[in-house]
């Protein structure tokens, strides 16, 4: 077992970090917040990372992917958190062209991967619904037989990347007996409705009218419960790596705050209270960093028994530090913490979304124990 970046993960990791650094940063981000962007992404920064091939970083060459493998791709993502870098990535390199590889048919495959590599277009997983909870049990969404065929009826809440999406790979319940439907964006009785949440992202509810249903529409290779479950698996390490580079942004600069802040003409950084919740900070991360990279060494190996347990082990860990961390840093901060013109408030917005996206940390320790057997 090795967590050390090979010289092609090297090289992706180094390339992204200087490109969001002068192109996707936190400036930006601010900025697409100011001017309320439909998409919440830059459409011509996401060419360019298209253009750069991160959408295929991770696909096997079958699927003319550079196969550069999680580790990697975590390293791109945890520059992504520095940054607070809005892109549609996790939705178009992971989430979507990986459920299709799993579950689609062969013309599925060949109508959307080139696609999607191409940025030419987007699919969006519609999942959540009202409930909040993530992958819960009581999925209201469902297919129903008529005397017309199969119609899909339902909403569904907190899609990532939904809006101008051209198509929606739609989770169907009840859990159990869970199956998964792409369906077009334009087919009747399908409405995108833009959320406006917290950390300005490209959020949408969506909303399934009795749409007509047909069999290419189903994504049926493979059983679509253990296909998803893989497929969120590998966006949870994703989610996870970019939470890693979130907090360290905030811990670095809350950190650089107490060494430069003066009061009572010392700096603040000298009281040893400070230094002792700094510390406890800093082991928190590095515990972290630790749980991500086991997570993204296990997928690039191959050892799927322990793909699940790690990645929630990852998830909890990632999400109890958004909040404990942000929370940190913003009493750190004192009176500025949460001022508009403080980029702190953005990573700590950010932070409050990623906590709960794909599974808050109470929903990934029920799962741990669940698949220890507790």
């Amino acid at each position: 077992m090795t967590m050390l970046l090979s010289q092609e993960q090297e090289l992706l990791k180094d390339s992204a970090v200087a490109y969001l650094s002068e192109q996707a940063n936190v400036a930006q981000q601010r900025k697409l917040r100011d001017d309320k962007s439909a998409l919440g992404f830059d459409a011509k920064v996401w060419q360019q990372m298209v253009e750069m091939g991160w959408p295929v970083a991770v696909l096997p060459e079958e699927h003319d992917g550079l196969q550069a493998g999680y580790l990697g791709m975590g390293a791109v993502f945890e520059a992504i958190g520095r940054q607070l870098s809005a892109q549609p990535l996790l939705t178009q390199a992971v989430i979507a062209p990986e459920l299709l590889i799993r579950a689609g048919s062969s013309a599925q495959k060949s109508q959307w991967l080139p696609a999607l590599a191409s940025g030419e277009k987007r699919i969006a997983l519609a999942l959540d619904e009202s409930s909040g909870r993530h992958l819960s049990s009581a999925m209201k969404t469902r297919v129903a037989k008529s005397s017309a065929g199969m119609q899909l009826q339902g909403e569904k809440q907190f899609v990532l990347d939904g809006v101008g999406a051209d198509a929606f790979i739609v989770a169907a319940g009840p859990l159990a007996e869970l199956t998964l439907w792409l369906v077009p964006a334009d087919a009747p009785g399908v409405r995108v409705h833009a959320v406006t949440m917290m950390d300005s992202r490209n959020h949408a509810r969506v909303t399934f009218d009795n749409v007509a249903l047909n069999a290419d529409m189903a994504l049926a290779a493979e059983p679509a419960r253990k296909a998803l479950d893989e497929v969120l698996d590998r966006a949870r390490a994703c989610l996870s790596a970019e939470a890693l580079g979130l907090l360290r942004e905030m811990f670095d600069r809350t950190v650089a705050y107490l060494k430069e802040r003066v009061q009572f003409d010392v700096k603040i950084g000298s009281f040893q209270a400070l230094q002792h919740r700094a510390a406890r900070l800093y082991v928190e991360l590095e515990l972290l960093e630790s749980c991500v990279l086991a997570a993204l060494e296990a997928i690039d190996s191959g050892r799927e028994r322990d793909v699940p347990l790690l990645c929630s082990l990852a998830k909890a860990k990632a999400s109890d530090l958004c909040e404990k961390l942000g929370n940190e840093a913003v009493q750190l901060h004192g009176g500025i913490g949460v001022t508009d013109e403080l980029d702190l408030g953005l990573f700590f917005k950010r932070a409050r979304v990623l906590q709960r996206t794909l599974g808050d940390g109470n929903f990934h320790r029920d799962r741990y124990a669940t698949l220890k057997g507790f």
